[in-house]
């Protein structure tokens, strides 16, 4: 028997689990999950992410009464920024992982929906990103330009953007601009309510990060295609809140893809990226065998 940790850092919280593989038994047993705020350094601040990871393991760790795992992999976001991967990766040594992974959520989230193999992933959470993966494991992206320059189609685009197209935006100017900058991803629900309840404003900005989405995911396809020569259609897979949770983004999405793709299967439902997190980790401790 082997035990390993996933975690899913996204942008609003963190998820963890700890299992336990018994080799040629197949499924895994759930010793542990939890799940605290993010820890996403340039969101809550370095001091911050680092109690709520360390809180994060403290918890799983105890529920599953063990000291220790034999591999762990953690998928966040903005892991490339510089010190995350060691920062994190000590983090996961202090709590006794014998062997340590740190990847993008979005890497995580892709592995989830496709375990390896080829495939498209629409993140449209906190963020956007696009991430397609072609059968030699070579990876193409659109959008995931951070929320300065872009993220559209996520919560954040959407509570920004409705912002933007109401009166007294003179107003907003410095709040905007400040360091951190305020949570526009937090008035997506509100943004969601309004358009459902038949608002224009609010269904514009809706209808818009719909059509973003499917932009990005039709711009992976072709770069799959022109690049790495695929000629039949790969499967597309999402998650993340802003489709999950919105049914206005989630139908316009589905429509969109169909519309410009009919024979492109599209998953049904989201993916969990903690579960790309737990086979990227089950996959370290067999390497050690």
């Amino acid at each position: 028997m082997k035990l390993v940790l996933g975690i899913d850092g996204g942008g609003t919280r963190t998820r963890a689990s700890i299992v336990a593989v018994h080799a040629g038994v197949a499924g895994e047993q759930v010793l542990a999950h939890g799940e605290n705020g993010s820890i996403k350094r340039l969101r809550v601040g370095a001091e911050a992410a680092e109690a709520n990871l360390r809180e994060l393991l403290k918890d799983v760790f105890a529920q599953a009464g063990v000291t220790g795992v034999s591999a762990a992999c953690c998928g966040v976001a903005s892991c490339s920024l510089p010190g995350i991967v060691e920062w994190i990766t000590a983090v996961l040594k202090d709590f006794g992982a014998e062997r340590c992974e740190v990847v993008g959520d979005e890497v995580i989230a892709l592995d989830a929906a496709f375990q390896g193999g080829p495939g498209i992933l629409q993140i449209a959470g906190t963020g956007s990103n696009t991430i397609g993966r072609a059968p030699d494991g070579s990876r193409e992206w659109a959008g995931g330009y951070s929320s300065r320059l872009g993220d559209e189609g996520s919560g954040y685009w959407i509570g920004l953007h409705s912002i933007r197209s109401t009166p007294g935006l003179e107003d907003l100017v410095s709040l905007g601009d400040g360091t951190p900058g305020p949570d526009f991803a937090a008035l997506a629900p509100a943004i969601n309510e309004l358009a459902e309840a038949g608002d224009p404003v609010a269904l514009t900005v809706l209808r818009q990060a719909a059509a973003d989405l499917v932009e990005f995911v039709l711009l992976v396809r072709a770069k799959l295609r022109r690049k790495h020569g695929i000629a039949g259609e790969v499967p597309v897979a999402w998650t993340g809140g802003v489709v999950e949770k919105m049914t206005i983004v989630r139908e316009a999405f589905f429509a969109g893809l169909h519309a410009a793709a009919p024979e492109m299967p599209v998953g049904s439902e989201g993916v969990i990226p903690l579960d790309g997190a737990l086979w990227r980790a089950k996959r370290l401790a067999e390497a050690t065998n």
